[in-house]
């Protein structure tokens, strides 16, 4: 009981080994991203198996549209998880109550301001996106259902970030492990048994995430020894409203304009016609996982640099981000091996068209030294962002998007056009965002090295 009691509690990384506190809580996180990513995952492979490939195109082609209206959430949850880490490590329990209250405000705000702009601009934006009419009214019902359940997701992705924050990444694991079963069960019902489509997928992940969202809520609702929440706490206050804002536009701007150019880059993929639109979605899931020791490694080193700086400890900040980058490198090499290693096996869950697998395969083939990059940007911006400095990260991503990926993506296709390819050799989509991923992280570790973080730190400029 004991043993339990310790390993749902609050982590405090501002003490013991740092890579043994890093990989502690990044290991429960990466698993509960893996259990997230199946959200997506299992969609894909249900539709594909049941519906067809069309189906399969038709709910990737959404993606991008759904991550740009999805930044509010993105921005929130950075902003929260910056100011709760930094709180919970200075030990300032009024400030971290207000910031938690006024998270799930804004939260609600913005939840219901997705659920209403998102269902309107749904179809539009896939017309202009010229997505192809086989496709479009799946992809269109596809997009309104998971808009109008917007509120769930909301609400998991901020609460999530609070918990983690505070150091506890096991019970959002736990939580959306339960949701991630359920979604994989309702997939099946809707679609095997009600033969519902692509709204069957679409509905499902609505009611999984909406119960892990509950869950979280709970969660927080008996932290009260660390915290106390009530109406007055989540009534709205400037300082820390705004703070959560500050922070958190940056990561919410940085996901915007990748999303614009996600979109933007659909645009040329739309092109090439539905059966490599539906290489990229199986590429884009499989990435998606290739991803995610990378993505867990950088929010644990928020978390880390966020209570360590709150603590005034940089000395320990500056131990942690270079065991936890060797983590993450070490991680992301091991996980890239096993999918290049299975990749034909993998690819073929979700499809059974044979030339399918085997473009899939080559796409992935090319991306595959670039996950070792992503794994040093990723953790060092996830320092940076702890640490308080979070405009550096987004001027550095939207370098990455506007002055590289899209001019490459669109230069390469362009320089290699021929008669047998009008449009362009495809497969330089994939290796213009290897090359991007490359040259980024040079520049990350540029200014990381500069130190401009070091004196970033909100406590530094506390709230009146």
């Amino acid at each position: 009981m004991d043993f339990l009691k310790k390993m749902f509690a609050p982590v405090d990384m501002t003490d013991g080994r740092p890579w043994e506190k890093i990989l502690l809580f990044t290991v429960p996180m990466l698993v509960g991203n893996i259990a997230q990513q199946l959200y997506s995952t299992v969609d894909s492979v249900v539709v594909g198996k049941y519906v067809g490939d069309n189906a399969l195109a038709a709910v990737g082609s959404a993606g991008p549209i759904l991550n740009l209206l999805i930044v509010l959430f993105v921005g929130i949850s950075m902003g929260a998880s910056i100011m709760v880490s930094q709180y919970f490590g200075a030990r300032d329990r009024e400030s971290l109550s207000f910031t938690i209250g006024n998270c799930i405000t804004l939260t609600a705000i913005a939840g219901a301001f997705v659920m209403i702009v998102g269902t309107l601009v749904a179809r539009p934006m896939l017309v202009l996106l010229n997505t192809p009419e086989s496709i479009l009214d799946w992809c269109t019902s596809y997009l309104q259902i998971l808009f109008l359940g917007a509120l769930g997701s909301a609400f998991y992705n901020i609460l999530s970030g609070i918990l983690r924050g505070l150091g506890d990444s096991i019970s959002a694991l736990i939580y959306l492990v339960v949701a991630s079963v359920l979604n994989i069960i309702l997939d099946l019902v809707f679609v095997a048994t009600f033969h519902m489509g692509v709204s069957g997928v679409a509905l499902a992940t609505i009611i999984a995430q909406a119960i892990s969202a509950f869950l979280c809520f709970m969660k927080l609702m008996r932290m009260k020894n660390l915290f106390d929440i009530n109406k007055g706490y989540m009534k709205w206050n400037k300082n820390y409203a705004n703070n959560i804002i500050r922070l958190g536009v940056p990561s919410g701007v940085t996901q915007a304009i990748i999303s614009m150019s996600m979109i933007i880059v659909q645009s040329l993929t739309n092109s090439f016609g539905e059966q490599f639109i539906a290489a990229n979605v199986i590429v884009m899931r499989v990435d998606g996982f290739a991803m995610l020791p990378n993505f867990s490694f950088g929010v644990a080193l928020t978390t880390y640099a966020g209570q360590n700086i709150g603590a005034g400890n940089l000395e320990r900040v500056k131990q942690g981000s270079k065991q936890g980058t060797l983590l993450a490198v070490v991680t992301s090499a091991c996980i890239t091996g096993l999918i290049l290693l299975f990749g034909h096996h993998i690819m073929g869950l979700f499809t059974n068209t044979e030339d399918l697998v085997q473009l899939s395969m080559h796409m992935m083939q090319i991306l595959a030294a670039g996950y070792i990059a992503m794994a040093i940007m990723q953790t060092l911006s996830g320092v940076m962002r702890g640490a308080g400095d979070t405009m550096t990260p987004m001027w550095i991503s939207i370098f990455q998007t506007v002055v590289l990926r899209m001019p490459l993506a669109y230069g390469l296709c362009y320089l290699t056009r021929s008669a047998a390819n009008p449009i362009g050799n495809k497969y330089m989509i994939q290796v213009s965002l290897l090359l991007t991923w490359l040259i980024t992280m040079c520049i990350t570790i540029f200014f990381y090295s500069r130190g401009k973080w070091k004196n970033m730190g909100i406590n530094r400029k506390k709230e009146a």
